[in-house]
């Protein structure tokens, strides 16, 4: 399968997680990365260091959009911080309009599209080059269809970043692209645990590295604290698999529970929500994560990308 990965890599370590999950899943040919918000093409360097440890500097890289189309804001990646990221990451910016052609030349390819940051990107190619996205196949992290379940945070839309940093791109790709939403309540049902490191740290570099960032954010983002006010979710929580799951749906795991429906989309106080209708576009949600059987196709495939 061809899969194009557009990534906000560089802040929450869920999309390090993700990317050395299409790396070592079977029979992946990834076509491109493109970096989504990013400012100045930092995100590219992070995705850049990942690739050059498990040495893949064969996937072309490309900087994208720098900031919402909506808001005309920027989210700054980690920068400067050892705990994420070693020194001496020189930023790698792109050309205008370079990923814009890479994420053309994969749709070209026959790639899969797999958005796991804003979609940004993804909607400045609709609008600059009118019908980019139609018919095509896009995964996305992302969407509110149903609740989380009660031993779970009881979080709502705004939560939704990838969706509200820019709502004005989500509804582009809602109504344009064949969608399939990963949802983030059922993403809620893979975590990422402690009892997970070592197995991690043990795989290799880029492992050693998701390893010490998923602990430093878990502090960092106040997740530690979760586990043990939640029954639903383990003590020892350390980070959601949000952008990993939503990479193993583009590939069609079979423990990930998806459904067909319509859903229209609808900005409220500045808050964009989904809802089903009958007249609404044809879209795929997920509902549902196998979470044990996530934790360990995942750890697999880390382990594969680094053997």
């Amino acid at each position: 399968m061809r899969i194009h990965l557009d990534t906000d890599l560089g802040g929450d370590p869920d999309d390090a997680c993700a990317l050395a999950l299409l790396l070592g899943w079977p029979d992946v040919e990834i076509t491109g990365i493109t970096t989504t918000i990013d400012p100045g093409g930092w995100r590219a360097a992070y995705v850049g260091h990942c690739l050059d440890l498990v040495g893949r500097s064969d996937i072309p890289v490309a900087a994208g959009a720098a900031m919402s189309s909506s808001r005309k804001e920027i989210a700054k990646p980690v920068i400067g911080d050892e705990r994420y990221w070693p020194a001496g990451i020189a930023p790698r910016p792109a050309a205008s309009g370079a990923a814009l052609d890479l994420l053309q030349r994969s749709i070209e390819a026959g790639a899969r599209l797999v958005g796991i940051g804003p979609y940004t990107n993804l909607a400045a190619l609709e609008l600059r080059r009118t019908g980019s996205l139609a018919g095509v196949e896009v995964v996305v992290m992302g969407g509110w269809v149903t609740p989380p379940h009660p031993d779970l945070p009881a979080w709502g839309p705004p939560r939704d970043f990838n969706v509200q940093w820019d709502t004005a791109a989500a509804q582009i790709v809602a109504r344009t692209a064949d969608l399939t939403l990963a949802t983030l309540p059922a993403t809620l049902q893979a975590p990422l645990r402690a009892v997970d490191l070592p197995r991690l740290r043990a795989s290799g570099p880029l492992g050693d590295l998701l390893a010490r960032q998923s602990t430093a954010h878990a502090v960092d983002s106040g997740k530690a604290a979760l586990g043990p006010a939640h029954r639903g979710l383990p003590d020892d929580l350390l980070n959601f698999h949000y952008d990993p799951v939503a990479c193993a749906v583009a590939l069609d795991w079979p423990g990930a529970l998806v459904e067909d429906t319509t859903l229209v989309t609808i900005v409220e106080g500045g808050v964009l929500q989904w809802h089903r209708r009958p007249d609404g576009r044809p879209t795929r949600v997920l509902t549902g994560v196998d979470g044990p059987a996530f934790t360990e196709a995942w750890l697999v495939a880390v382990e594969r990308a680094q053997a």
